[in-house]
């Protein structure tokens, strides 16, 4: 019988693999406790990074019911449950393996789907969502801002006088 402990601990995991937009597995190995928690600061308060055992994951991850391959879980696990922008984690995470190359990047679960290693090092590559929004804002402004110039130029000439269209259907004279 698993004792209270082991229980509280995988209800909190499978608690946070249901909350998390997307989680990140990583291992630790050689990692000082001081860089550790400069990684969680890194990673920002809507990130929770905690070192697992791989056991408790793997009952956690089929309560939750995500599918996490046990080839992930070999070694020592540490799960970043993202969940604020998974792309901002993902960044701050590949910034932080830069400068320490002891963090190794497993893979992860992403929109509930898994993602190796390399699909998070590109996910990490996109830009935040927040400037995506804005360059979508911005290309939707310039779209309608031609349309706006289109009017005009149409109303400016109507008003001119000069004539809106030649129609094709003018009778002609024989």
């Amino acid at each position: 019988m698993a004792r209270p402990e082991k229980t509280a601990a995988v209800a909190e995991l499978v608690e946070d693999f249901k909350s998390a937009q997307a989680t990140i597995l990583t291992e630790y190995r050689g990692l000082t406790v001081t860089l550790m928690k400069e990684l969680r600061r890194s990673l920002g308060a809507e990130t929770k990074y905690s070192v697992v055992k791989n056991t408790l994951t793997k009952i956690a991850a089929k309560d939750a019911g995500v599918d996490i391959d046990d080839s992930l879980l070999a070694g020592p696990s540490a799960l970043a449950f993202i969940k604020g922008d998974p792309i901002a984690a993902a960044k701050s995470l590949k910034t932080f393996q830069k400068e320490n190359p002891a963090l190794v990047i497993k893979g992860g679960i992403y929109e509930g789907k898994r993602v190796s290693a390399e699909e998070i090092m590109k996910l990490a590559d996109l830009e935040s969502r927040e400037v995506l929004l804005s360059k979508l804002a911005g290309a939707m402004k310039a779209s309608m801002a031609k349309a706006a110039q289109v009017f005009d130029a149409l109303r400016i000439k109507m008003e001119s006088g000069a004539p809106a269209a030649e129609t094709a259907t003018e009778p002609q004279s024989e």
